[in-house]
């Protein structure tokens, strides 16, 4: 009996051949770790800025506001504009505001997302009788009164509604660890009450989705998504019908990307952000190239 070679992570890659006039990106474990770029990060972006295409930063990470993010941004060497990042910390005030502005929400998340729910005027309170909306994110300080709370606001009450800000188990963190994140809230109000998450603000859900193309005003046969975890960036990219990249310096080891199916596989595939622009000119900024 023969047994079949093992794929080496060479026969996986396949990089792109064409360049986009836009370009999004995932933020942990595609262009940083932590507080480190990710090799090859920074000439890349620049190189993507300089030939005239735009870059999007997009985050299920809602630890940071907008400006947060910039701040970080700007001290790694990519200054970047406030309206090109993206993430539930925004989405989520959006979608709030369009549809439950009137409407009491109990956030269990970190200050970064009740502030700005704050400042948008939207109502924030802890008295389950009030609560339409349970907003259910990462939360550091995740205690049990807040799960009681919830639990208050959604058992066996037809009004109130559980939503997220993206549906992440876990995010990377340096060194091969990680944080337990939103989708491990919601589990457990799901579990203890019996309701289901009724929405997603972040990554692949339609709400970001809607964001990102409000933001680019631009076809989507000239985006690229790039990207670490398949669940998200790739499938955020395949819903979007935009082409994508999938990098495996993050979530994506080379195994489970051994065994992708083609309902999940990413259009590109590189072992890191500096493998992701073809060799040669680069476009000039009034076209782009074409598949």
């Amino acid at each position: 009996m023969t047994t079949a070679p093992a794929t080496r992570p060479a026969d996986l890659i396949r990089a792109p051949d064409r360049w986009y006039r836009n370009y999004i990106f995932d933020l942990d474990g595609t262009v940083y770790l932590g507080d480190e770029l990710l090799p090859g990060a920074a000439e890349v972006i620049t190189a993507i800025r300089a030939a005239g295409a735009r870059t999007v930063f997009l985050s299920n990470n809602q630890t940071r506001d907008r400006q947060m993010y910039a701040d970080k941004l700007a001290k790694l060497g990519l200054p970047t504009p406030v309206q090109d990042i993206v993430n539930p910390v925004i989405t989520m005030r959006d979608w709030l505001l369009r549809h439950h502005r009137q409407a009491g929400i109990f956030v269990i998340g970190e200050p970064p997302l009740v502030d700005e729910l704050a400042r948008a005027g939207l109502r924030l309170t802890t008295d389950p009788s009030e609560i339409d909306v349970v907003v259910a994110s990462f939360d550091r300080t995740f205690e049990y009164w807040k799960l009681q709370t919830a639990f208050d606001a959604l058992w066996r009450r037809d009004r109130a509604i559980l939503v997220t800000t993206n549906p992440d188990a876990y995010c990377p963190m340096p060194g091969e660890r990680g944080q337990p994140d939103a989708a491990a809230i919601v589990a457990a109000i799901e579990a203890s009450t019996g309701a289901r998450c009724q929405h997603n603000a972040g990554k692949p859900g339609p709400i970001m989705i809607e964001a990102l193309l409000h933001i680019l005003q631009a076809g989507v046969q000239d985006c690229l998504m790039i990207g670490d975890r398949v669940g998200t960036d790739i499938a955020m990219a395949r819903a979007a019908g935009m082409d994508s990249a999938l990098v495996l310096t993050g979530d994506t080891t080379v195994a489970a990307a051994t065994a992708l199916g083609p309902a999940d596989e990413p259009t590109w595939l590189i072992a890191g952000i500096d493998a992701l622009l073809p060799a040669g000119a680069h476009p000039r900024p009034d076209r782009a190239d074409r598949p």
